[in-house]
């Protein structure tokens, strides 16, 4: 696995997905499970979710977060 750059801290990789153009719209960002396993952890990756009233859902290799709280259907 691939050493991190020293400046990337769990909190400033936070920031960046979370204060991303996408995110601030209220729109969707997907990020990969691994990243976010290796980079802050589920835990505080889900606590973060849950804090800004975001959802969020794993699908194979990916998170997909909805950076809003409208309802979630799924199609099929």
């Amino acid at each position: 696995m691939a050493k991190l750059p020293e400046h990337l801290t769990p909190e400033l990789w936070l920031s960046q997905v979370f204060g991303s153009n996408e995110a601030m719209r209220g729109g969707i960002v997907k990020r990969q499970v691994r990243d976010v396993e290796r980079l802050v952890g589920r835990a505080v990756f889900a606590r973060e979710v849950k804090r800004r009233g975001f959802q969020a859902v794993e699908n194979g290799r990916h998170f997909v977060i909805f950076c809003n709280d409208n309802p979630i259907r799924m199609v099929r």
